[in-house]
């Protein structure tokens, strides 16, 4: 839920040549960088200790007070940006951005279809497809949702659902196009099977080279008649 806050304790390094992560990932510390008012904080954080941060009920929104080497002091941060390890699906590094709760920041938010099997489009064989799956906001640093969502139970085939019918919660603001289109039922596609092109196609052929009926061959053209006389 949107302002949930989790401590992260971090412990800085001076080391952030490509060796050094490399050493840090097989000892399952993350390096990160905390962006913020002052210098950025190099740092490292147990993956676990991470992992227990960005899979609470806030997901990825989750305001992170992040405290370096045991300091007292906290800094309120979200998560600004991650790398992911393409094959194992694990974070390999995360920066961190410290925010003024008083102050709103931009975001970007997942949006939910619900309702997709009660639409009468989708009883009636109609496809719900979602052309775009987030949206982004502007709120406080707490009131970020961890997604928006959209009931689609009433849409009927050639229905469309734009941003402007996306309703969000009191103090969140809607930044992208409002005609930018969300939901759509579209009609089924009727699928031609090869059998049946074929069946076609040689209807028509039949019907272009038909021969014409028995005893109605065409007439021969009637000769000319060159150097007819009459008598007189």
């Amino acid at each position: 839920m949107a302002g949930e806050r989790t401590k992260l304790t971090v412990t800085a390094r001076e080391h952030t040549g490509s060796k050094d992560t490399r050493r840090l990932r097989r000892e399952g510390l993350i390096p990160g960088v905390l962006y913020g008012r002052g210098k950025p904080v190099a740092f490292t954080v147990p993956e676990r200790e991470l992992r227990r941060a960005l899979t609470g009920s806030a997901g990825l929104h989750s305001i992170l007070d992040v405290e370096v080497d045991g300091a007292e002091k906290t800094h309120a941060s979200i998560l600004k940006e991650y790398q992911l390890d393409v094959i194992r699906g694990t974070i390999t590094h995360v920066d961190l951005q410290e925010v003024r709760l008083d102050r709103t920041i931009n975001a970007s938010v997942t949006v939910h279809l619900h309702g997709g099997e009660d639409a009468p489009g989708v009883r009636e064989g109609g496809v719900l497809s979602q052309p775009l799956r987030e949206v982004n906001v502007e709120a406080l640093p707490l009131e970020v949702p961890e997604h928006i969502d959209l009931d689609v139970s009433r849409m009927g085939i050639g229905d469309t659902l734009r941003i402007v019918d996306v309703h969000v919660p009191e103090g969140v603001k809607l930044l992208d196009d409002p005609e930018t289109v969300v939901a759509t039922v579209t009609a089924p596609t009727r699928v031609v099977e090869p059998e049946e092109e074929l069946e076609g196609a040689e209807g028509e052929e039949a019907a272009e080279g038909e021969a014409p009926a028995e005893g109605e061959a065409e007439a021969p053209a009637e000769p000319e008649a060159a150097g007819e006389t009459t008598e007189e």
